[in-house]
């Protein structure tokens, strides 16, 4: 039996929009569990990923990228989702973009609490043309505040992701695991068909489709092996729903396609897949609305 105490924790994952949050939760997992776009507010919700090793449980929390342009209904809860996340965890992973720190950086940085450690996790690091220009922005940037760390990675390209673990594991609380050593995520299968539903909807719509559309699953049963799935598209206008659908259906049958692979292999076994597509005016307008359609 190990000496070596074992550790488990939470790390909240927080960043303006379009950093590459939900991308390094997926490879620091090793499973796709946060939908990724490159359109922003993709997600939208709270997503824990599990990675248990022998020593150590690392409970990481995606969050929603920070709003600072819109104050809205569905960016009050966005943003509301954040600041509960930063309250209940144990690390802070404060991701960037390799070579940018703007004023929407700055408001995410002023928002993080002084009493949790905060990793600075420099995304993308991989694609800044000038290499010479990495360490010197690292330090401008490290210089904001007292961060725990400063771990350069590409999430994409999984590299220093076994350093950025490390460092997180070093500030993690000694306690036993939470969640089962085989446990991806506390989020439900239908929750996750829902979200690689609408993943697939935004990377094939682009910015065509508002980023109110989103996605029901209103039925999702299981016969053995197979998994039988009804999804509904909800968008604001007829318009939308004929974009959608595309010409002679062949916009729905892709993203059907496409995510009933996804699908098949998250939860590794068959999938049935039926997608509709239905107008719902209103339903984005207030925060009653908002809670209905499962946002946190």
């Amino acid at each position: 039996m190990s000496d070596t105490p074992f550790r488990c924790g939470y790390i909240a994952i927080v960043g303006r929009p379009n950093v590459g949050k939900s991308t390094l939760m997926n490879a620091l997992i090793g499973a796709k569990v946060s939908i990724t776009s490159r359109k922003a507010q993709t997600t939208r919700h709270r997503i824990t990923g599990i990675q248990t090793h022998d020593d150590a449980q690392f409970v990481y929390v995606d969050t929603p990228g920070f709003q600072t342009r819109h104050a809205n209904a569905l960016n009050k809860t966005l943003n509301k989702t954040v600041t509960n996340t930063l309250t209940a965890a144990d690390v802070i992973c404060f991701i960037i973009e390799a070579g940018t720190f703007g004023p929407a950086d700055q408001q995410v940085l002023d928002l993080l609490p002084k009493n949790v450690p905060v990793i600075l996790v420099i995304n993308k690091s991989d694609t800044m043309k000038d290499k010479a220009r990495l360490m010197p922005f690292a330090a401008e940037v490290a210089g904001k505040r007292a961060f725990a760390a400063v771990v350069p990675v590409s999430a994409k390209a999984r590299f220093q992701l076994d350093a950025l673990e490390g460092e997180i594991k070093k500030h993690l609380p000694e306690q036993d695991a939470i969640f089962d050593a085989d446990d991806i995520t506390d989020r439900s299968e239908k929750f996750l068909a829902a979200e690689i539903v609408r993943e697939k909807l935004f990377r094939l719509m682009g910015d065509e489709l508002p980023y109110t559309s989103t996605v029901l699953i209103e039925q999702f049963e299981q016969e053995g092996a197979l998994r039988r799935i009804f999804a509904a598209i909800l968008v604001e206008r007829d318009a939308h729903k004929a974009m959608v659908i595309g010409n002679k259906g062949a916009r729905l049958k892709e993203l059907s396609t496409q995510s009933r692979l996804d699908m098949e292999k998250l939860f590794g076994g068959p999938v049935y897949l039926e997608i509709w597509v239905k107008v719902k005016s209103g339903w984005a307008d207030n925060e009653a609305g908002l809670r209905a359609y499962g946002y946190e």
